[in-house]
């Protein structure tokens, strides 16, 4: 409809786009300031978070390696230099290669004659959980047969692996303390123990679950009780072979200098690793038949039959 309000100016439409641009500016530099404060007040909050996390997590890695710090031989100290199996006190049934020998004979018997089978594992390794799923029931009954002896070789290789807890050692000095003292329960120990085994990474069992463990196949409870028993001793550390002394599990000397007799023996350390008469089994790289029900107990039959 018809206006009689006069055209605003050239000049007017200018200092209004101004006035206008001005505004805008403003909004955004407010806008920009708010934003401002808000990031920063969120970056202390996660900063302050963060703190706390980290805060949390030193305080719990100082309390885990305070009460695992009597586990390893050696301790937390670095470049500790492993004894020698020779040198260390060992289960009463193990023999002088770090290994426990099964026979018909009995526990920590090995026949003059008889094809060995060597396996060495590690509690906090799964693919030795998978080996001893299929092969645990044929190892039992070999080692119950005539002619062959089961030497099983616990190492301790994947302490690092368990957040500090250094499970592997625990779990092989328990099999070493049921070797000693209630022989008759390795085997079922070994498997149970592999039936709740922990992944890999994690803290690994507790002490408590280990002796519970233990106690379900038949252990005296009384057995069981001394898997946290310590001793005291002296290691040497480093180049110059300087001497400490030291608290530790009561065979945690004897997994060490198993675990380092290993790599004399084999020239690494690796689980599950299986021998037949000192022949890796299977040899080649396909190593599927580990984890395959009756391809080891065929293969230790034929080495017996080829015995004659």
């Amino acid at each position: 409809m018809p206006t009689n309000d006069p055209r605003p100016t050239k000049a007017q439409r200018r200092d209004e786009a101004r006035a206008k641009a001005l505004q805008m500016r403003q909004e955004q530099e407010r806008r920009a300031r708010r934003t401002k404060i808000l990031t920063a007040s969120l970056l202390v909050v996660v900063i302050a978070a963060v703190g706390v996390f980290v805060g949390v997590t030193i305080k719990n890695n100082a309390e885990t390696e305070a009460k695992y710090s009597d586990v390893v031989y050696g301790g937390s100290e670095s470049q500790v230099v492993a004894p020698k199996l020779a040198d260390v006190t060992a289960p009463s049934t193990a023999n002088d290669k770090g290994g426990i020998p099964i026979s018909a004979a009995g526990v920590g018997e090995q026949g003059a004659d008889d094809v060995v089978v060597t396996v060495y594992f590690d509690f906090m390794c799964p693919y030795c959980g998978m080996f001893d799923a299929a092969n645990a029931a044929d190892l039992e009954e070999l080692a119950a047969s005539d002619g062959v002896t089961i030497d099983y070789r616990p190492v301790s290789f994947l302490d690092g692996q368990s957040k500090g807890t250094s499970f592997s050692t625990r779990a092989a000095n328990a099999l070493a303390v049921v070797a000693d003292k209630s022989p008759e329960h390795v085997q079922d120990f070994i498997t149970a123990m592999y039936e709740s085994e922990p992944k890999e990474g994690t803290t690994g069992l507790t002490d408590d679950k280990i002796a519970e463990i233990a106690v379900g196949v038949g252990v005296p409870q009384e057995v069981a009780d001394t898997f946290t028993d310590t001793v005291d001793g002296t290691f040497e550390v480093g180049k110059d072979a300087e001497e400490k002394t030291g608290t530790w599990r009561t065979f945690a000397p004897w997994v060490t200098a198993a675990t380092q007799q290993m790599a004399i023996d084999r020239g690494e350390v690796g689980t599950p690793t299986v021998l037949i008469d000192g022949q890796e089994w299977p040899e080649g790289q396909d190593k599927s038949p580990l984890y395959t029900q009756g391809p080891l107990r065929a293969a230790v039959e034929a080495a017996l039959a080829a015995k004659g």
